[in-house]
């Protein structure tokens, strides 16, 4: 299954380096000429310095946001009692398993008009991150995972509950948290849709995933899809650093927390 997955990502990384002739036939796995210099003329024509720096700006401004939102939904619902509780749960289950879609998308668009962020980046990384029903119900697991003890411990000691998930929840979600982020960073990093229909008009706020649909068609509208290789290649750097930062994450550390 490991070969499968990494065979396609292999094939792409070794036809980034050959010429839009040889890809195209496709008689040969290795190139037969190692032309290196497609990442540069990738870089280039795409604008990659521009784009890079809007996907970054959409990736971590989403994951931020995304974590701080659903750690302290997650564990407001899980300590609190409230009225409207379960209904509350209910429809952030809901909005997992109903997708509308590009139904959606006009709504939302109007939204953000109403807001006045319509040409801003902003508007993207917010309605990214209100669909953070799923880093929600993993936050949520971990929280209820987490002993009251601790609450009531901090409360004594004079702690506020704002005061209890900033200095001693949000610690102890690490490893959820390495594991939200790596989810949300990726899935921001890889959207395409939103992102272009926001900035049709604005061309320079454009990501990566936009951005290289630029690389298809060269003069005379012949297809570069050595570029485009390259350029895809390139846009998968950013995801691999992420992985390895949050790859310690997945390992449970809040065994320890209490004495006895």
């Amino acid at each position: 299954m490991a070969f499968l997955t990494l065979f396609p990502v292999l094939v792409a990384i070794l036809g980034s380096f050959k010429t839009n002739a040889e890809l195209t036939a496709g008689a040969t796995i290795l190139p037969e000429t190692w032309h290196f210099s497609n990442y540069e003329e990738a870089w280039k024509t795409a604008n990659f310095s521009r784009y890079t720096w809007n996907s970054l700006f959409i990736s971590l401004a989403t994951t931020v946001g995304t974590l701080l939102v659903a750690s302290m939904a997650a564990y407001g619902v899980d300590r609190l009692r409230f009225m409207g509780r379960r209904m509350y749960i209910f429809i952030q289950a809901a909005t997992m398993f109903i997708s509308v879609g590009p139904l959606v998308l006009h709504p939302q668009f109007r939204i953000m008009v109403s807001l006045h962020l319509q040409t801003s980046l902003w508007g993207v990384v917010i309605l990214l991150v209100s669909a953070h029903a799923a880093t929600y119900f993993i936050l949520f697991s971990f929280v209820k995972a987490i002993p009251r003890e601790l609450d009531e411990a901090a409360k004594i000691d004079g702690s506020s509950m704002l005061g209890t998930y900033w200095r001693i929840i949000l610690p102890l979600l690490g490893p959820g948290l390495g594991v939200s982020a790596l989810f949300t960073f990726r899935a921001a990093w890889n959207e395409y849709i939103m992102p272009l229909v926001f900035t049709m008009s604005q061309p320079k706020l454009q990501p990566l995933t936009v951005g290289l649909s630029n690389l298809r068609y060269g003069a005379a509208a012949a297809a570069q899809t050595h570029y485009m290789m390259a350029g895809a290649c390139l846009s998968i750097l950013p995801l691999l650093i992420v992985y390895v930062f949050a790859n310690k994450s997945f390992m449970q550390m809040t065994a320890g927390s209490l004495k006895g």
